[in-house]
Order: structure tokens, then C-alpha cells, then sequence
């Protein structure tokens, strides 16, 4: 599994929120813990240390010099923004799923190893209701498409846990269903979008499983446009 940043409460996304507002997902701003303080109702230690702890996850970068610090905010630290505002989203504007679109691209083979796996396989079937076919079908989204993306965070999945083998530890996942349309209008409605918990590394690239060789079923090749509809866990 990936390395991730290290979780983030309600109290360190609020400062976020402010450093966002303020223009740092653009570039770098001055900051004073003194004026953030005032703005978050806390002191100017629980500001310091609100900032500090925003660095250490990973969400921002700063510059500290003698009357205050530059601060900007990382991909990472956009990333958690998008996920609160889909939550947001969800709240006011009843979405009750994400459309994701994009083209079928080639992977690497490692979705057959991985999903072959019988700490993992055995989890599909309990949970997902079917044994996948041993590999993924990887799409490659659009530019809108991963920006989208960040509304299936908001969304409840089906959790796939960790395990260990006894010379490695493989790490959690999340799945959530997914029904698969072609340019044509073809579709399919068991499928799973598939991804290690808790990450967005490779946000352009969605990987599908499903109880059937996706790419032979649709009759798709590298190249063609899918459109993914992605919902919440029962």
C-alpha cells in the first residue's frame, strides 16, 4: 500500500478551510497565528499547533520567518477540501452517486495477483457477493472526471480489510458498485470500483472488478470511452 498522509480532525481541516479561503490553494500566503487565532476563536498556541499539525499530515507547506510564516496548501491538502465539500454536496444537493467518465487504458497486471489473493478473495465473495474475475479493468478518466472523483469519497463503500500471510502484510481496500455504459449504451451493473483505503495516489486511473472479464463481455479495447456510475454501499 501506498504511504498516506496522516489523519486530520474537524478543528485542523477548519484552519484549512481558512488558509483556503484566503488564497493559499494558489500559492503561498502570509500567515500570523495571532490573526488566525481570532479568526478560529482559539488561542494563538492552538493556532501554532493546528498549522504544525496540518504540516506534519502533509496538507500544507510553510516557510516560517520572523513575523510569521508562508503557508500553501499541498494536493493532499486540496484533496481533504474536496472530500468536505462533497459531504457538503450530498447534504444540500441530494447526490446520490458520481458519473465518471473516461477511456479503457492497459494496466500493469498486478490486479490478477492482487485480487487472486485468498485474503482478499475470500472478502469479494463474502461481501460483493460474487468471486471477481481475476484481474481489473482500468480506466483512464478524463480531466473533469478526477476532479469528480473526489465526490466518491464522500460516498459509504464496502470495506475490504488487510491481512497477513506470514511474510507480508497487504493493506485495506474499499469498494464501491459501479455500473459500466459504453459510447454505444451498452451496460453492466456488477461491478465494483476498487481502491486501497483511505488514499488517492493514481487519482486519474479507476480499476474495476467484476464477477466477469470486463473487457470481453462489453467487447471493449484500450482507447474506448466508458462512462462509470458510481453509488453508495447498500
Amino acid at each position: 500500500m501506498p504511504a498516506q498522509s496522516l489523519v486530520v480532525g474537524y478543528d485542523e481541516l477548519a484552519a484549512l478551510k481558512l488558509l483556503a479561503l484566503d488564497g493559499a490553494l494558489d500559492s503561498e500566503v502570509k500567515v500570523s497565528c495571532a490573526d488566525l487565532a481570532d479568526r478560529l476563536d482559539a488561542s494563538n498556541q492552538t493556532a501554532s499547533r493546528r498549522l504544525q499539525r496540518l504540516d506534519e499530515a502533509g496538507l500544507v507547506t510553510r516557510e516560517i520567518v520572523s513575523n510569521g510564516q508562508w503557508v500553501s496548501i499541498t494536493d493532499d491538502g486540496e484533496w481533504e477540501l474536496k472530500r468536505e465539500y462533497e459531504d457538503y454536496r450530498r447534504i444540500f444537493e441530494n447526490v446520490a452517486g458520481v458519473d465518471l467518465t473516461g477511456t479503457v487504458t492497459g494496466g500493469m497486471g498486478e490486479g490478477r495477483h492482487y485480487i487472486s489473493l485468498p485474503g482478499y478473495n475470500e472478502q469479494f465473495v463474502d461481501r460483493l457477493g460474487y468471486e471477481p474475475f481475476p484481474g481489473t479493468l482500468n480506466v483512464e478518466l478524463t480531466d473533469e472526471s478526477i476532479r469528480a472523483r473526489s465526490a466518491m469519497e464522500s460516498l459509504d463503500p464496502i470495506p475490504i480489510d488487510g491481512w497477513e500471510d506470514g511474510d507480508r502484510t497487504y493493506g485495506p481496500a474499499v469498494c464501491y458498485p459501479a455500473s459500466v455504459e459504453t459510447a454505444e449504451g451498452e451496460t453492466y451493473d456488477e461491478a465494483h470500483v476498487i481502491t486501497p483505503e483511505r488514499t488517492h495516489h493514481d487519482e486519474d486511473q479507476l480499476e474495476l472488478i467484476a464477477p466477469v472479464k470486463l473487457r470481453e463481455t462489453m467487447d471493449l479495447a484500450d482507447g474506448d470511452h466508458l462512462t462509470v456510475h458510481v453509488e453508495e454501499a447498500p
